[in-house]
């Protein structure tokens, strides 16, 4: 089983022998940033230029740099999960701790197909530009090649070679693999700077003619930069492999930012000057506009472009680029492919064999040669302008749930150590969303096709694991264990009382006996057994009888107090997951929580399991802070208005009925305020006492403060209680209850008690999905 850092990542895999084996960290800042710009900068530059002249003119410039601006908002989200989470698989890994189960298989399994489609293409891309220097150059030796076999024949015996040597270097080991890739991607970067050298030169050099070629500039309107950007989003992808290898890299925590940050401004650059010089710097001889006629070479453009404003070696230097360029990329993404199938063979979504890696090379050599099979298997008998267009399609689905993974995570483990944070958070991960989403449908328009593609492979995947995977990856998964209540087979609703503190077993359950009854449902008290991620979950039952003195405090209560009471507990690896299981389990319709009043835990609100718990309950929520164990003789109830208000005070006659305590009703006013603020304060106080049961003692009293939390806290120091509903809670920020409620449960003196009404299924799904 594999183990967990402190920022919970699993990162160890098992070699042959059954000993730990782990990666070797070979790749340093340099090596991981040649691994995203050799695999960004592959043969797409040298085709897609032409094709984006010709679909949207000199705006062509405007595509790519909008397309360098939705892949940077998307690489944020890489640059931080994968610095605070630095596991093999990229992506996948990032979404399958956000959404386990049946997301995160989905996103590793259309990554898996994604890069190795990819492979797929380079790998016949240097084939093809290979038999295109050797016709040129050696025309009689390949006429007499392609008279003993056809030209696709010969096209596919090159395309195994290629293929079969980077799958070689690859299990030979990281070290090797990065070293190669530093030569290929800083070879390539030499030939482009060739490129771009003599179109600045020509362009320089005749001043006057370069506004010719950028005019019109939106000869097609922005619908053709659209499609522009569809067409060419593919040429960014690739600082995502850096992610993928990230258990690899020394010092991950600062290079993978560095890498993705620096790997994606080179290459934007790179992109940016050679669009500019192959539309500035080309007089066709036809007299049309450069980019009609870089739209009609289309693939060619690049060539033709280098015939106009090099010497003679132009041409040759640019085959060159693209042959380099085609193996720097597929280098790069057998390395990324291989490590999501690792990722995913590790968590036991595919064949155990694959998530093993090899004590001598340190390499997943299984997942490398399945992945290196695949490959060819896709190039010899796939359609590859179909598969292709899935493969692009499938890479903005998957970064579109990197973006959500990345607001689920900030909730789910805010205390992992996260040295680089995007900025403007969530604002980013919901633009990256939202325009990934947006290229995916228009990719509709052009490539129908793809959608249909896709839809296949991912009910493949989900058939193979729900059929295979799923029962293979359970053990891997945090579990949940019921245990055998008092009165397993009724069904009636409950409210549900969470024990863990022996002191406030009373006070909890003296809370919510009065509502039980108010809503005629039973009263049942849960305790949950908490055991280690590692440990079978059945083994915990061993110290069920840990918890037993909690259950058993709650027993003699309900017989002192005359009261029935049910009781149960729960096995589970995560004890928030436990107790969420046992409020579904007894169709709990309020839940009852004491919160300690603080928590160690940067950026948790109240503490791991609270806060979890109080997101996701399916039910309403009371959570009580106690100042000790003492019944309350009076209490204070703030004004406020929504259903959390009316839930408080229809919560608080019941309690104040069964206690006999009188309840006071509070409204906050500023030092300045006017005599009819004042006047409106105590009608807001009459009318929050309106809600509470007849026979309920009351109250009222009007407090002077400069702060609303602050002014509750303080006129609180007279009480024994005071009852708060919750505010209405931000979709996407880490409230809980609301500023104000929160500042009073955290600091006020006496005990606090916070309501929440259950704000229905739709909304509760949305937050479990967020996490």
């Amino acid at each position: 089983m594999t183990g967990r850092s402190q920022n919970g990542e699993k990162r160890s895999g098992q070699g042959i022998s059954g000993a730990e084996v782990t990666f070797a960290r070979d790749l340093g800042l340099f090596e991981a940033t040649m691994i995203g710009v050799g695999a960004m900068i592959g043969a797409g530059i040298f085709v897609l230029t032409g094709i984006a002249a010709g679909e949207a003119g000199p705006a062509a410039i405007m595509a790519f740099a909008l397309n360098g601006v939705v892949t940077l908002l998307t690489a944020f989200a890489y640059a931080e999960l994968a610095s605070a989470m630095p596991r093999a698989g990229g992506g996948y890994s990032f979404v399958r701790e956000a959404f386990p189960g049946a997301a995160g298989f989905v996103a590793g399994w259309m990554l898996w197909f994604a890069y190795t489609v990819a492979c797929s293409l380079y790998a016949l891309g240097f084939a093809s530009y290979f038999w295109e220097v050797f016709g040129k150059y050696t025309p009689g030796l390949a006429e007499a090649l392609f008279a003993l076999s056809s030209h696709r024949a010969a096209v596919l015996v090159v395309t195994v070679a290629i293929a079969a040597a980077f799958i070689w270097l690859n299990a030979r080991g990281a070290g090797v693999t990065g070293k190669a890739e530093n030569l290929l991607t800083m070879t390539k970067l030499a030939v482009l700077a060739v490129f771009i050298a003599f179109g600045l030169s020509r362009l320089l050099g005749e001043p006057q003619a370069v506004a010719e070629g950028f005019t019109p500039f939106l000869p097609k309107g922005l619908g053709g930069v659209f499609i522009a950007m569809g067409l060419t989003f593919i040429a960014f992808e690739g600082y995502d492999l850096i992610a993928t290898v990230a258990e690899e890299i020394k010092d991950p925590e600062k290079n993978i930012p560095r890498a993705t940050f620096i790997s994606l401004g080179v290459t934007v650059t790179v992109y940016l000057l050679i669009l500019v010089v192959a539309l500035g710097a080309i007089r066709p001889e036809s007299g049309e506009p450069a980019w009609q006629f870089l739209g009609r070479y289309g693939e060619t453009a690049m060539v033709k472009a280098a015939e106009s404003f090099m010497p003679a070696f132009g041409v040759a230097l640019i085959v060159f680029g693209g042959l380099l360029s085609t193996m720097s990329a597929l280098n790069a993404t057998v390395m990324a492919a291989s490590r999501v199938a690792f990722s995913m063979g590790r968590d036991r979504l595919l064949p155990a064999r694959m998530g093993v890696i090899d004590p001598v090379r340190r390499t997943p050599r299984v997942a490398i040669f399945a992945t290196g099979i695949i490959l060819l298997a896709i190039a010899l008998l796939l359609p590859l302008e179909i598969v292709g267009s899935a493969a692009s399609l499938m890479f903005l689905l998957t970064f579109s749930m990197v973006n959500l993974s990345v607001i689920a995570l900030r909730r789910k483990y805010p205390e992992i150590r996260r040295l680089y944070r995007m900025p403007f958070y969530p604002y980013v991960p919901i633009l990256a969303l939202a325009l990934n989403m947006f290229l995916a449908v228009y990719q509709f328009k052009f490539a129908p096709l793809a959608w249909f593609v896709t839809a296949g492979w991912i009910a493949v995947g989900l058939l193979l694991y729900y059929a295979v995977f799923q029962k293979k990856a359970a053990p891997f998964e945090p579990q949940v264990l019921l245990g055998r209540p008092s009165a397993v087979a009724e069904r009636r609703p409950a409210v549900v009382v969470a024990l863990h503190n022996p002191d406030t077993v009373e006070l909890l359950l003296s809370f919510a006996h009065p509502v039980a009854r108010q809503r005629d449902v039973r009263l049942v008290a849960v305790t949950v057994v908490e055991v280690p991620r590692q440990m079978p979950i059945h083994d915990g039952l061993r110290f069920a009888h840990h918890r037993e003195p909690l259950l058993a405090k709650a027993r003699a209560w309900a017989a002192r107090a005359g009261v029935e009471l049910q009781t149960d507990f729960v096995v589970a690896h995560s004890a928030s997951d436990g107790l969420l299981a046992a409020l579904e389990r007894h169709r709990a319709g309020l839940v009852v929580l004491g919160w300690k009043g603080y928590t160690n835990t940067r950026d948790r609100m109240l503490g791991e399991i609270a806060d979890r718990v109080v997101r996701l309950a399916p039910c309403d929520v009371m959570l009580l802070k106690p100042d000790g164990a003492k019944i309350p003789r009076n209490c204070l109830l703030p004004s406020a208005g929504g259903p959390n208000a009316k839930l408080a005070a229809k919560m608080v006659s019941a309690i104040a009925k069964e206690l006999d305590f009188p309840v006071t009703g509070l409204h906050v006013v500023g030092p300045d305020a006017t005599e009819s603020e004042r006047q409106a304060g105590l009608k807001r106080v009459e009318e929050t006492l309106d809600r509470l049961d007849e026979g309920v003692a009351q109250d009222s009293l009007l407090y002077e403060s400069t702060s609303i939390a602050g002014g509750i806290a303080k006129a609180g120091r007279d009480y024994d209680l005071v009852v708060i509903g919750a505010a209405i809670e931000p979709l996407f920020r880490k409230v809980l209850f609301g500023e104000i409620p929160e500042k009073v449960a955290r600091y006020s003196p006496t005990s606090v008690l916070v309501v929440k009404k259950y704000q229905g299924a739709a909304q509760n799904l949305f937050k479990r999905i967020m996490g």
